[in-house]
């Protein structure tokens, strides 16, 4: 007796489970083997200059991560520039951001005949802005008010962090392509680098560069003097305009499939019935560069400011601070409370007061709103920003320096690009008492714990340890001011008891 042919649909299934198999093949790794390029590709947003781009994973956090590759075919103009190219990626490493895709690592091959440069991004897998808007206006949806105001608030937090670095880091390229959303509304910029790399290469070497300008369907996000006149901030504030208006309106239509027309963009202003939206995108659009406002001065405009809530500010503040309280001390306050008790109360003459209980709060949302304002989707705007730190040489010319003969070099340590919410420290006396042990119990945000040991010595500083930890990769650069001041402390606390 025959055996039953397999069903069609069998067969397709059988097929498409062989298809993910073949994507999920691992086709290279890192020089130091965390990261992992699978075979299948990834269209993450259309990002300029970038040959290809494949799906990877991070083998030490679990998580999946996009593979850049940029082409260079002369090997020999590469290599002249190899030191400027590995120095222009090191501190784009250091742009470090909620709204803004994160670099994690690279490297420079040239075993090839072609060198070529391998850089790791963050993996944004709701895709481009402008992805959503077409499936938003597909829907037959308009877009909510509250939301437009949320994303730009968040690209304005973004521009305003570039744009505040010294020398300002001028993007040079956002359009709705190069611009993501996370599944929780999380806005990313993307292709941050691109700027930076394409002015600071020679003409032998930018070939591979390409912009967005190139694509016809784009030309409308650059503003009129592009190309013409030196790039200011100005450039990146014309650009923002554009994406506001289109997020307000779901889509410019274009001519076809070739650019947006002049006439396009002003039924698009026209068709906007909030006078203060409307006032906010002309002022972007502004002709003359000058004219436009800086991205600091709109996050203050009248459609996008307001009071934060005291609720916003306290998240914050306990954010900044969490390293300092014990873990789950959420949940651990909440279940100590009395749910009776009164929280907040308001008097009112001849009346009773009005009264708001424990039991009235949502701990559950609680905690969904602490984990949101941890993944940047509410910034504070409303105060002076501080300056973003370890940034100065990311658009200066590098420093002339003395010819060196070439060594061998070791692979430099891995930045550690996840933040420390919780801090432990134990000193005890060595059996001879001549020393400190130092035992430091560190958890990161993505909950993994780290325990580092080390016998002190006199000359030992918290400063210098905090910096020791950041450059061997144990430590954020940005936890290092806080973890010097919590050995410090620790410092004042066990020496202090045994003087």
């Amino acid at each position: 007796m025959a055996a039953p042919e397999p069903s069609p649909r069998r067969g397709r299934e059988r097929e498409r489970e062989d298809e993910s198999e073949d994507e999920s093949d691992i086709l290279e790794e890192s020089p130091c083997g965390r990261w992992q390029k699978r075979r299948e590709q990834v269209n993450q947003g259309n990002m300029p200059g970038v040959q290809s781009t494949f799906l990877a994973m991070d083998t030490e956090e679990g998580v999946e991560v996009v593979w850049n590759e940029l082409h260079f075919a002369d090997r020999k103009a590469f290599a002249a520039h190899e030191e400027k190219i590995q120095a222009m990626f090191e501190q784009l490493a250091l742009v470090d951001h909620p709204n803004i895709v994160k670099l994690h690592k690279h490297w420079l091959d040239t075993s090839e005949a072609r060198a070529r440069v391998v850089f790791i991004t963050e993996y944004v897998s709701s895709g481009s802005l402008k992805q959503f808007l077409k499936k938003t206006k597909k829907n037959h949806k308009a877009m909510n008010a509250r939301a437009w105001k949320r994303w730009c608030t968040q690209i304005l937090s973004a521009l305003s962090f570039l744009h505040a670095c010294s020398p300002p880091i001028i993007h040079g390229n956002l359009t709705s392509d190069t611009i993501f959303i996370q599944h929780n509304g999380l806005i990313k910029i993307g292709s941050v680098w691109h700027r930076i790399f394409s002015n600071a290469l020679p003409d032998d070497l930018r070939s591979p560069i390409l912009t967005e300008r190139e694509e016809l369907r784009n030309l409308h996000f650059f503003p009129p003097e592009y190309g013409e006149v030196a790039h200011g901030t100005a450039v990146d504030i014309f650009s923002f305009g554009m994406c506001a208006l289109e997020m307000a309106v779901l889509e410019i239509q274009a001519n076809g499939d070739t650019r947006v027309t002049e006439e396009a963009i002003a039924r698009a202003r026209h068709s906007l019935s909030d006078p203060n939206m409307r006032e906010f995108i002309l002022s972007c659009l502004a002709r003359d560069p000058a004219c436009r406002p800086s991205a600091h001065n709109l996050l203050f405009h009248r459609v996008l400011f307001e009071v934060h809530s005291l609720k916003l500010l306290a998240a914050h503040c306990f954010i900044q601070h969490q390293y300092l309280m014990p873990e789950n001390v959420v949940e651990e306050r909440t279940k100590a409370m009395d749910l009776h008790a009164i929280l907040a109360e308001i008097p009112r003459p001849h009346r009773p007061p009005l009264q708001w209980r424990y039991s009235e709060v949502s701990f559950l949302e609680l905690d969904k709103f602490l984990e949101d304002v941890r993944n940047g989707i509410y910034p504070l705007m409303n105060f002076a920003a501080a300056r973003p730190l370890g940034l100065p040489r990311v658009l200066a010319p590098p420093p002339e320096e003395a010819q060196k003969a070439k060594t061998p070099t070791p692979e430099p340590f891995d930045l550690e690009t996840r933040k420390v919410i919780q801090m432990q420290c134990n000193l005890e006396r060595s059996e001879d008492m001549a020393r400190w042990h130092l035992t430091l119990l560190l958890e990161l945000e993505d909950r993994l714990h780290r325990q580092l040991t080390y016998d002190l010595l006199p000359t030992d500083s918290a400063q210098d340890l905090a910096s020791e930890l950041v450059h061997y990769g144990f430590v954020h650069e940005d936890d290092r001011t806080k973890l010097a001041a919590f050995l410090e402390s620790t410092f004042l606390k066990y020496r202090g008891a045994q003087a």
